[in-house]
C-alpha cells in the first residue's frame, strides 16, 4: 500500500482528533497547542480516565480558553479502546467527516497530520505505519520491535489482514469507516482493539492505506505498554480465528 503525497484538506471538512489520555498532565497542554496549530481548524477531544496526575483538570482549563477543545471525563482506567469506541459514535452524532486517532506523549508527530489527512482523501482509513517504507521505531529496544513485529505477523498470517502495521494507534477514519466499526460485542482496550478495527474495515471491502510515520518513544511521562495489553492482541486474534470469522 503505498503513501500518496500530501495536499491540503478541503475546507467543507470537520476533522476530530481524539486524545485519550491517562496521567499526561505533563505532555497536553504541548500537545494540543502542536495539534491545533498544525490543524488550525480542526477540533479536538480529550477523553480522560480519571487520571490522578491531575490531566483531567488541566484539559477542563485549556477547553476553557479554546473553542475547539472539549473534554469527557471518565470513572476510572477503562482503556484507550473503549475511549475511541465511546468518541466514535459520538463524532458520528456529530456529523465529522475524519476523526484521527494518536497518542498524547509525542510519540505521534503532530506534524504528520496533513499527510495523514491528504491521503484520507483517497480511501476509508489511513493508517501510520511504522512498518512500509519510509516508517521507522528508531528508539525501540529490540524486544520490543520483536513483540510488534510478531503481532502483526499473526495479524497478517492468521486474519489475512493484508497491512504491515495492524497495531499502528496514529490512524484516520473517514465517517464511512465510522459507520461500519461495531463494538456492541467488544470490549478491547489496546492493541486489539486496532487490529478489530482495520479488521472489521477491511472485511467490509473498505480501502485501507498505509502512510509512513516515524514512531519515537515519549520522553515525559510513563509508558501504558504492559503484558497484559500484549496478550489481548493476540487473543483476540486466535479467538477471531477459532470463531471462523476469517475472510
Amino acid at each position: 500500500m503505498a503513501a500518496i503525497a500530501a495536499d491540503s484538506v478541503p475546507g467543507t471538512k470537520r476533522v476530530l482528533i481524539v486524545l485519550p489520555t491517562y496521567n499526561e498532565r505533563e505532555n497536553l497542554e504541548i500537545m494540543v497547542a502542536r495539534v491545533l496549530g498544525v490543524l488550525p481548524a480542526a477540533h479536538l477531544w480529550i477523553v480522560d480516565d480519571n487520571s490522578p496526575d491531575g490531566t483531567g483538570e488541566l484539559a477542563e482549563t485549556i477547553a476553557a480558553r479554546n473553542e475547539r477543545v472539549r473534554v469527557f471525563h471518565r470513572p476510572g482506567k477503562l482503556g484507550l479502546g473503549t475511549a475511541y469506541a465511546e468518541s466514535f459514535g459520538r463524532a458520528l452524532a456529530a456529523g465529522y467527516d475524519y476523526v484521527v486517532e494518536m497518542d498524547a506523549d509525542f510519540s505521534h508527530d503532530p506534524a504528520a497530520l496533513p499527510e495523514l489527512l491528504a491521503a484520507a482523501q483517497h480511501t476509508d482509513l489511513v493508517l501510520g505505519s511504522r512498518y512500509v517504507p519510509g516508517g521507522s521505531t528508531p528508539d525501540w529496544s529490540l524486544s520490543r520491535r520483536c513483540i510488534s513485529r510478531i503481532g502483526n505477523v499473526m495479524a497478517r498470517t492468521v486474519l489475512r489482514l493484508p497491512v504491515q502495521d495492524a497495531t499502528t494507534g496514529y490512524r484516520v477514519f473517514n465517517a464511512r469507516a465510522l459507520q461500519t466499526l461495531r463494538f456492541d460485542e467488544s470490549s478491547l482496550r489496546g492493541y486489539g482493539f486496532q487490529i478489530e478495527t482495520a479488521y472489521q474495515c477491511h472485511r467490509a471491502g473498505l480501502k485501507v492505506l498505509e502512510h509512513p510515520i516515524t514512531f519515537v518513544d515519549r520522553r515525559v511521562g510513563q509508558s501504558k505498554m504492559s503484558r497484559a495489553i500484549v496478550l489481548e492482541a493476540l487473543m483476540y486474534i486466535v479467538r477471531r480465528r477459532l470463531r471462523g470469522t476469517v475472510a
